[in-house]
Order: structure tokens, then C-alpha cells, then sequence
């Protein structure tokens, strides 16, 4: 299975962007798939996921980011609106099938590269 993460660029506080991550390979329409994110000088967190439909966010991003899934075309997008230089970080999506809380890096089998977020203030 490969993840291919895209989407990511420099945006003002207060804008929006739209990552997207396509799975090839594999169907992962029974898959958790998550994106976590990392900062300079930080460990990779968790920020959000989407399993069989449901969807789970950290504390830092409910109501401003949305998950969502396509199984048709096997990719995950994540929407995130009101950004802010705290969100500036290299995201990441991953796959994984092993089941397990959502919010731990081993949960997921699979990682994509990255896609760089930069929000300027």
C-alpha cells in the first residue's frame, strides 16, 4: 500500500486548505485512516480520524478541521479552515487495519511522505 499526501502550502491565519490522501494498492474502505502532523522541535500528534464513517479530532482542531473519505476513489481529505501559526507543521495521512485507539502512531501500518503546511500571521 502506498499513501501519496498532497494539498499542503502557505496560507494566511484565519485561511483555509484542503489535503487530500490517495491509497493505492490496496482498498482501504475498512481502514482506519488518520492524519497527524508534525512541528519543528515536536513529536508527530495525532489530529484526526475516520473509521467505518465516524469521525475523531483532537482538541485543537474539533469544529475548525473535517475528515472525510471517499471509498470509490480509496482517498481521505482533510478540510481545514480557520488556520493559525500553531497549525504550520509537515501532515501526514496513514492507513491502518490492525485495529486499535485511533489516536496512536501504531495503529497505522501505513504512512504517506508528507505534505508541508505553512500558515503565516
Amino acid at each position: 500500500v502506498q499513501l501519496q499526501a498532497s494539498g499542503g502550502g502557505l496560507v494566511q491565519a484565519g485561511g483555509s486548505l484542503r489535503l487530500s490522501c490517495a491509497a493505492s494498492g490496496r482498498t482501504l474502505s475498512n481502514s482506519v485512516m488518520g492524519w497527524f502532523r508534525q512541528a519543528p522541535g515536536r513529536e508527530r500528534e495525532f489530529v484526526a480520524a475516520i473509521r467505518s464513517g465516524s469521525t475523531y479530532y483532537a482538541n485543537f482542531v474539533r469544529g475548525r478541521f473535517a475528515i472525510s473519505r471517499d471509498n470509490a476513489k480509496n482517498t481521505v481529505n482533510l478540510q481545514m479552515n480557520s488556520l493559525n501559526s500553531e497549525d504550520t507543521a509537515v501532515y501526514y495521512c496513514a492507513a491502518g487495519s490492525l485495529g486499535g485507539p485511533r489516536m496512536l502512531e501504531s495503529t497505522y501500518e501505513y504512512w504517506g511522505q508528507g505534505t508541508q503546511v505553512t500558515v503565516s500571521s
